[in-house]
């Protein structure tokens, strides 16, 4: 029985499973979005989002605590330059996960990791929804509606009025 084990192993010994997940928040920090499946994407975010955290303090000490899982200078680096400033005021959940479908070859889940503050389309989106004013309406007819209506049947009663008195 597996009590109180939390984290997927993915089919492989902790060596291994450390260099994949390690590589590949290298190629999602680098790339801001990678193709994966659902079990490895779900994996990805409990391993990175810590270290996404970490960026927000930028000390000798955090880089190096990051360094030591990622292992590459240059995903390090984009960590605590570019994305550190994105991310500065968000609480948490700092990645997206996007399901696509099933994989032909052994129709095993997949889907998109991505960094949400990257995502330019849904941010386009984000800012025109908060451009426009939206308000709550009920299904009741208001004030206006009801003045609006009369006015409308008004002149399609007059119309007929009019035509008997041109007879």
């Amino acid at each position: 029985m597996r009590h109180n084990k939390k984290f997927n192993h993915l089919s492989r010994k902790k060596a291994h499973r450390d260099a994949m997940l390690s590589n590949m928040t290298s190629s999602l920090i680098l790339h801001k979005r990678i193709f994966t499946t659902l079990a490895k994407a779900k994996a990805l975010r409990i391993y990175a989002e810590p270290l996404i955290n970490r960026a927000k303090n930028d000390s000798t000490a955090s880089r190096r605590h990051v360094f030591s899982y990622l292992q590459n200078k240059y995903a390090v680096t984009e960590l605590f330059t570019n994305i550190a400033q994105r991310i500065a005021d968000r609480p948490g959940g700092y990645t997206r996960i996007l399901k696509l479908g099933n994989r032909l070859g052994d129709n095993a889940k997949t889907c998109f990791i991505e960094l949400v503050d990257y995502n330019e389309a849904m941010l386009a989106s984000k800012t025109e929804r908060a451009a426009k004013k939206t308000t709550r309406r009920s299904r009741r007819s208001s004030g206006k509606k009801a003045e609006a209506k009369p006015a409308q049947e008004a002149p399609a009663q007059e119309a007929p009025a009019k035509e008997e008195t041109a007879e």
